[in-house]
C-alpha cells in the first residue's frame, strides 16, 4: 500500500487528506508542519503531498529530492522563483504542481482552454473567484490555473494577458486580455466562474466547491498516480488521462 506524507498536516487541507486517504487505498506515513524536519517525512513516505505555505516550498522540495520521493504540490501563492525550483526538482523526481486538485476543476480547465481556442478574439474572458474570509492569497491558485488555460487557448500567456482587478478610469477593455476578480467572505470553500462574452451573448462555466473533501480526494488520487512516475513535471490532466 502506497504511503503518503503530508506537509501542512495540521491545516484544513492536510486534515482533509488524512481523513480520506485510507478509504482510497493509501497509508499515512505521517505529517510535518512549521518547525518540523521535512527530511524525515520525505524518507518515510512513498510520495509527499504539500499543502503548506509558499515560504516552505524550497525546503520541502530539497527534502523530496534528497530522499528521491515524488511530491504533489497544491500550495498556492507561488512565485516564478518557486516554479523555477519546481522545474529543477523535476529533473530528479516526479513533481505534480497544480492550483487545484479537484478532478472537476481539472475538467473545467480543459473546457476553458477549448472554448477560448474555438471562440477567438471577439470573445472576452473574465474570471471571478470567491473564497472564505481566511484565505491569505489572491487571486486563488484555481483562478490562475483557469487563466492559464484560457491564455493557452488564446495563444498567449497569462503573464501577458492578465488584468488583476480594476479600479478608477480604466478605459475600454483591451482585446485579448483576461480579467481576474477575487472576492472574500464567510465560509465559502471555493467558487469559480469563467465568463466568455461577446456582442449579444455570453457563456458561463462555473465550478462550486461545497466540501473540501473533493480537493483531498483529488490530491490522494494524484499522489497514488504520481508514485509510479519517472522524474518530470506532471499535471492534473495526466492524472485524468486527458
Amino acid at each position: 500500500m502506497t504511503s503518503i506524507g503530508i506537509y501542512g498536516s495540521q491545516g484544513k487541507m492536510g486534515q482533509a487528506i488524512a481523513g480520506v486517504a485510507p478509504s482510497l487505498g493509501a497509508r499515512l506515513a505521517g505529517g510535518a508542519d512549521a518547525g518540523d524536519d521535512p527530511a524525515g517525512l520525505a524518507r518515510k513516505a512513498d510520495v509527499l503531498v504539500d499543502f503548506s505555505t509558499a515560504s516552505a516550498i524550497e525546503a520541502h522540495l530539497a527534502a523530496a529530492v534528497a530522499a528521491r520521493t515524488p511530491i504533489v504540490i497544491g500550495t498556492t501563492g507561488l512565485t516564478p522563483r518557486h516554479h523555477a525550483l519546481i522545474d529543477a526538482a523535476a529533473d530528479d523526481i516526479a513533481v505534480l504542481q497544480t492550483g487545484n486538485t479537484s478532478l472537476g476543476v481539472g475538467l473545467l480547465a480543459r473546457l476553458v482552454r477549448e472554448a477560448a481556442a474555438r471562440l477567438g478574439s471577439e470573445w472576452d474572458v473574465e474570471i471571478v473567484e470567491m473564497h472564505h474570509r481566511d484565505k491569505i492569497d489572491a487571486p486563488s491558485g484555481t483562478a490562475i490555473l483557469l487563466g492559464e488555460a484560457a491564455a493557452e487557448g488564446m495563444g498567449t500567456t497569462l503573464a501577458e494577458a492578465a488584468v488583476i482587478g480594476r479600479e478608477g478610469l480604466t478605459g475600454a477593455r483591451a482585446t485579448g486580455t483576461i480579467g481576474i476578480c477575487s472576492l472574500r467572505g464567510g465560509s465559502v470553500v471555493g467558487d469559480h466562474s469563467v465568463i466568455l462574452a461577446t456582442a449579444g451573448e455570453r457563456i458561463e462555466l462555473i465550478h462550486r466547491a461545497q466540501d473540501r473533501a473533493i480537493f483531498a480526494r483529488g490530491a490522494v488520487q494524484a499522489a497514488l498516480w504520481l508514485a509510479g512516475q519517472e522524474p518530470g513535471r506532471y499535471t492534473m490532466d495526466q492524472v485524468l488521462g486527458v
